[in-house]
């Protein structure tokens, strides 16, 4: 048997070891059109930033050692500009010689990623102007920051690419300005959640340009231009187009491949396209959303890896499928790290699916352990099943632990209820005795069971405060001086019992405190003695938050709340 693989990285290099430790026989040959067959591409910005400073530590794999190891033909520079269907071949082309060759096949994986989105703009041949996927876009970012040694840098995008680059080009002092068409960075997050990692970006020193589109680029000697629709341009020493990716499935279209959503290509459960003999995996790819059910695309490396292995355990006769993936993520931004999995709240609409959502904002261990770091958990579940749609977690330390075990209950089926009965592990530096996933637990079993009712900080601002309510701040009076929500009165939890005639008992009371949990102590208080009440889900910090950020982004002030 003989199989090429076109494209490299996380699916194609993965899939080509594969095969060959299931068959030792089959002929492998890999063609890649970049000069480097297997790298890490999930560290590129880390070596601009000098974090990593081996060039060679970005190389996971080299075409000489794929031979010396499994035998297999990589041939770097080589880029396939055909697929001849019938007769079953490739024709190949060496970049460095121009020759053209064709390469027969008896199956064909396709593994070709996907290419940085260049939307119809102005400006895009710009000399000051990259974008950040391969290796060689690394070297050259990073020989031009050596070289220009840039003080001002624009970058157009808030994901992942465009966060890590603006946290290295940020350390390394160049003055940052993130410049993203929707009004928030990272699209797999809520708004709310977002919210957290705004203001660290700020603090951090740098400027972000939210629900402000790029309409172009120019450049003027040393100077590139970020042209952005309604607003003012922003001139800088260099800049990134960080705005999303789009599947490479030219090829796949031109041999009469099936696509599916955004041009991607179509495969099964075992990562077959619409022809039998050619397999397709990575970014390129659409792929079942193991929540939904509905066809995605997810460009991330993990199912990339996963995919390139059901893929040749197929065409090597083995009984091997893929599920489809929830898109567990996680990235570091600066002190932050920022995690996610499964459904967001607007996907969750999107989807058509009846929701609850959860917010707390543990500590990430024991608190009378030193060194405890708060983190703000968001949990989404289906409301009837208890099924768990997604989860967010921005904080410090013990986040990717935690949305690890979200994201394994998520996958195995788990309802949020469940949670409570996870036996994870537990010593103070490390965590609590009820770790912050069995406090979403707890906190869903109870809303479930009717013992709590809750409001959220979107519906703050239309509570009547014409007194036919009562807004209440369980907190102290020092936490209530230094900043409440309008309207809302101060009787800490501590003294409620005592002073519950000062709150009418035919009225619903709306209460808050600083991270939920007080206000809902004085929530079963109030209950009990016959109040109609609810509780502010995430508390005054995470309602802080996002008042915050609504000021921050009307530039109104740099800080404070309204009273």
């Amino acid at each position: 048997m003989k199989v090429v693989i076109i494209g490299g990285v996380a699916g194609g290099a993965t899939a080509a070891a594969r095969i060959r430790r299931l068959d030792e026989q089959a002929e492998i040959v890999v063609l890649e059109r970049s000069g480097f067959i297997s790298y890490a591409n999930c560290g590129l910005p880390y070596y601009i930033g000098g974090v990593i400073q081996d060039q060679e530590e970005l190389t996971l794999q080299t075409p000489q050692g794929f031979w010396d190891r499994f035998r297999i033909d990589v041939r770097v520079r080589h880029e396939a500009t055909a697929i001849h269907r019938e007769e079953k071949t490739v024709t190949v082309k060496n970049l460095e010689t121009g020759e053209v060759t064709t390469e027969s096949y008896d199956k064909l994986i396709l593994a070709p990623g996907a290419r940085p989105t260049r939307p119809p703009i102005p400006g895009l041949d710009s000399d000051r102007l990259f974008s950040l996927r391969t290796v060689e876009d690394t070297l050259a970012i990073r020989a031009f920051v050596e070289r220009e040694k840039p003080r001002t840098a624009v970058l157009a995008g808030g994901g992942f690419i465009s966060l890590e680059l603006a946290e290295n080009l940020a350390e390394m002092g160049v003055q940052v300005t993130i410049v993203q068409r929707i009004p928030q960075v990272m699209h797999n997050l809520d708004y709310d959640m977002a919210t957290f990692l705004h203001a660290h970006l700020r603090q951090k020193g740098m400027t972000l340009r939210l629900g402000t589109a790029v309409a172009g680029f120019r450049q003027e000697g040393k100077t590139i231009t970020t042209l952005v629709e309604g607003g003012a341009d922003i001139p800088a020493d260099l800049a990134i187009l960080a705005v999303g990716v789009t599947p490479e499935s030219t090829l796949a279209q031109e041999a009469g491949l099936a696509l599916g959503v955004r041009g991607s290509i179509a495969v099964n459960d075992w990562m077959q396209t619409s022809d039998p003999n050619i397999y397709a995996v990575g970014d390129a790819v659409e792929i079942p959303h193991l929540v939904t059910g509905q066809k995605t695309l997810i460009s991330l490396a993990g199912p990339a890896n996963k995919q390139g292995r059901v893929a040749a355990d197929h065409l090597c006769g083995r009984a091997s499928r893929y599920p489809g993936a929830q898109g567990s993520s996680v990235i570091k931004v600066c002190d932050l790290t920022v995690a996610s999995t499964g459904l967001n709240e607007k996907s969750a609409r999107e989807a058509g699916l009846a929701y609850e959502k959860i917010v707390l904002s543990p500590m990430n261990h024991a608190g009378y352990y030193p060194g405890g770091k708060m983190m703000t958990m968001k949990v989404l579940y289906e409301k009837g099943s208890l099924r768990i749609l997604g989860a967010q977690i921005v904080g410090y330390e013990g986040v990717d632990k935690r949305i690890d075990v979200l994201a394994t209950a998520m996958q195995m089926g788990g309802k949020v209820t469940d949670l409570t009965e996870l036996d994870l592990a537990y010593a103070p530096p490390y965590s609590s005795a009820k770790d912050p996933v069995n406090m979403a637990g707890f906190m869903a079993e109870n809303i479930e069971a009717g013992l709590v009712k809750q409001f959220h900080w979107d519906q703050v601002a239309d509570l009547p405060r014409d007194g036919s309510v009562t807004l209440l701040d369980a907190r102290t009076p020092m936490e209530y001086s230094g900043g409440c929500a309008q309207g809302f009165v101060n009787i800490p939890v501590d003294e409620l019992r005592q002073r519950l005639g000062e709150i009418d008992p035919q009225k619903p009371v709306y209460v808050m405190c600083q991270s939920g949990l007080r206000s809902y102590l004085a929530c079963r208080i109030l209950a009990q003695h016959g109040y109609d009440c609810y509780n502010f889900s995430g508390g005054y910090r995470f309602y802080a938050s996002v008042m915050l950020d609504q000021l921050a982004a009307q530039s109104a002030y740099p800080c404070g709340v309204e009273r």
